[in-house]
């Protein structure tokens, strides 16, 4: 038996020995070890995928929220085009309404002008008639026509008067 000579033999029979001798309280502290950090490792699993599903549930709920406020802001701008439309088209209508109104003043204001003209031509008529019927009456007339003209105007003033 010369193997049990060898003192390597002996340092492999006292490792192997030590080995199993140490495996067994070893093995539960390296498994107790173990299985904690695969309980804490499962629980970080845990712990993201909640997380993550709120993360997505959040997310959900910015898209919903940005997707209100879009439709919230078209609805905005929608009302605003329709507000300024309207706008427009009462200003377009207040806009015809002035000029109408403008214009009526002006012609109401060129038909005074024309009287006013017209009126001034007749004073200015019957002025020049009444000058030159004087001049004719005085260079064709006599004093004896001249009274006699006077009484038939005094005779027919009576009926011009009724």
């Amino acid at each position: 038996m010369h193997l049990f000579t060898e003192p390597e033999v002996w340092v492999l029979l006292a490792v192997v020995l030590f080995v199993a001798g140490v495996w067994k309280p070893a093995r539960r502290s390296i498994l107790g070890a173990l299985d904690a950090r695969a309980v804490r490792i499962r629980d970080e699993l845990d712990a993201a995928r909640r997380l993550r599903e709120e993360a997505q549930q959040a997310l959900a709920a910015y898209q919903k929220q940005q997707q209100e406020g879009a439709a919230q802001a078209e609805a905005i701008l929608a009302h605003a085009r329709s507000e300024a439309e309207r706008i427009a088209a009462q200003a377009a209508r207040d806009l015809e309404e002035t000029l109408e109104r403008r214009r009526r003043l002006a012609q109401e204001r060129i038909a005074q002008e024309e009287a006013k003209a017209l009126a001034e031509i007749r004073a200015i008529t019957v002025d020049v008639a009444i000058s030159a019927a004087r001049q004719v009456i005085v260079t064709e007339l006599d004093e004896g026509r001249g009274s006699a003209l006077i009484d038939v105007a005094i005779a027919a003033l009576p009926h011009q008067l009724q």
